[in-house]
């Protein structure tokens, strides 16, 4: 009685934990189609914040401030740069022209200027550039003895604490004083060193004339010295046409070494978020990722307060842990952006005759768009997919294991739409069910002349052995440990049983043959 009411509890287990793995894949379907929509909405995110209009701003720009040649001498661009002599031909020749545009190319003069530069007749340049040194002081490093009666100064590498702030020159204007910084910008990591903000600063006139009579000054007063370690040269435009800001930065190093060392940056980007419908769509798609955000944040929260320790030793876990925080990183770096765009941008275009520092605005612009970069980069690691793909192995290498049958219900029922749709196109004949399949068997055994008692005989064992297979080996029952009931033992014995005799029987005859072939 025991053992009956025990078994008749492992039935009624039996309905549960089939209700139980229908759950389970109904919200691995659910967790599966929640996390796709949320690597959509993170895709329309990251390339919804870039178009092809930055590529060929920045490719148009470089062009005209790195590749244009001083007439005459088409080997002196930017890029060759390699002496102080090649630095002012560029500033007063190719820089110069580039930088204004007051005609078109038939002479006549642009209209509605408003004394601004129009860039390609398109792009506006917003205030005024700025041109700044840093230099170091004589004695920052030393000379060995024997070379003392013949080099009596000796400039060092740029550092901070080398770095010389004291008047020179004429001392009468900003170039030739130091001003400390008064911006937020970081530091610039050049090739041979990190320069800080600060130092020898001018800015450039909005006439032509004026800012080339400006360099003829420096140049004939020698602004650039031995000391003189690196030169930057920063302006910004905007291009009202595809609504995007182009903040360049030429830089000129003047390496311990001798000679000089240039780079760039261009910076095309949208600091303008909010104007067209497809940037509301876009800033529907941050709110979403937001909520999404707090819904993945409160789930791995529940998770972590409810196994503790154990949930720390999942590699999954730390890919989760690590994709969230990325998150919080990215919404926190929009959000810095747009309060200091908010802040910070009336302002700027309104100082039309000083140098507008976009630069810092753009710096961690950049920053914000190469933390999304990341973020959809182990988001589609941690694809759900994967996920499935780790736990159906695990499942099925233990059910191996225990000589069980893997269970595949989504593969078998994928399997089976498959084959029936072939056969309502007629490309795969209808397959029989199992009793048709038997009872041709049986058909087909009486006509090659098996003896009855032997078919019935084969019948009832496959009966005991469909019954057998379905008690332990049905794909509903996840429990190792199935008890068995003494009729069910019972069974057993008599399915045993049935076992040997018909081993015995076919032993029988596999003699007979064998003396009959052996007596040929």
């Amino acid at each position: 009685m025991a053992e009956a009411s025990r078994w008749h509890r492992g039935g009624a287990a039996k309905h549960v934990l089939h209700y139980r793995k229908e759950v389970e894949i109904r919200t691995t379907l659910q967790e599966l189609l929640l996390y796709f929509i949320f690597l959509i909405n993170l895709c329309i995110l990251t390339f919804g914040m870039v178009n092809p209009h930055m590529y060929y701003l920045n490719k148009v720009m470089s062009s005209l401030f790195l590749d244009t040649s001083v007439p005459g001498e088409e080997r002196t661009n930017f890029k060759s740069i390699r002496s102080i002599t090649d630095f002012w031909k560029f500033m007063e020749g190719p820089f110069l022209e580039g930088l204004y545009w007051d005609s078109w190319y038939n002479n006549q003069k642009l209209y509605n200027l408003k004394n601004t530069s129009r860039i390609y007749y398109e792009n506006i340049l917003l205030g005024v550039p700025r041109v700044r040194q840093l230099k170091v002081r004589n004695s920052t490093c030393k000379v060995y003895s024997s070379f003392q009666s013949l080099m009596d100064e000796c400039y060092g590498k740029y550092t901070s604490a080398n770095e010389d702030l004291s008047d020179f020159g004429l001392k009468h204007d900003t170039e030739w004083k130091y001003s400390t910084s008064n911006t937020n910008s970081p530091w610039h990591w050049g090739f041979v060193g990190v320069y800080r903000n600060g130092g020898y600063i001018f800015t450039l006139s909005k006439s032509k004339s004026e800012t080339k009579n400006k360099f003829i000054d420096l140049r004939l007063n020698s602004w650039i010295t031995r000391g003189t370690r690196v030169v930057f040269i920063d302006f910004s435009l905007y291009n009202a046409n595809v609504n995007l800001f182009c903040i360049i930065r030429l830089v000129a190093e003047f390496p311990a070494t001798g000679g000089i060392i240039t780079s760039w940056q261009f910076y095309s980007v949208k600091l303008l978020r909010y104007v067209s419908y497809y940037d509301y769509f876009i800033a529907s798609c941050e709110i979403t990722f937001c909520i999404f955000l707090f819904v993945f944040t409160t789930q791995e929260a529940k998770k972590i307060r409810e196994f503790k320790s154990a949930y720390f030793k999942s590699i999954w876990n730390w890919l989760e842990l690590l994709l969230l925080l990325l998150c919080l990183v990215a919404v926190s770096f929009n959000t810095y952006c747009n309060i200091q765009i908010f802040l910070l941008l009336g302002h700027l275009l309104k100082s039309t005759e000083k140098y507008s520092d976009f630069y810092f605005l753009a710096y961690w612009h950049i920053y914000y768009n190469n933390i999304i970069a990341i973020t959809i980069f182990f988001a589609w690691i941690k694809n759900m997919f994967l996920a499935i793909i780790n736990d159906t192995y695990s499942e099925v290498k233990a059910d191996y294991s225990i000589g069980r049958r893997p269970d595949f219900e989504l593969g078998e029922m994928i399997k089976k739409s498959y084959t029936n749709a072939l056969e309502k196109l007629k490309l795969k004949k209808a397959e029989k069910d199992e009793d048709e399949k038997t009872k041709d068997l049986a058909e087909q055994a009486r006509r090659e002349g098996f003896d009855e008692n032997e078919i019935q005989r084969a019948e009832k064992m496959k009966t005991w052995k469909e019954r057998l297979e379905k008690k332990y080996y049905s794909t509903e029952i996840q429990d190792d440990y199935q008890p068995v009931t003494q009729q069910e033992f019972g069974e057993l014995f008599l399915y045993a049983v049935e076992l040997e005799k018909e081993l015995h029987y076919i032993n029988s005859k596999l003699n007979r043959v064998m003396r009959k072939l052996s007596a040929l």
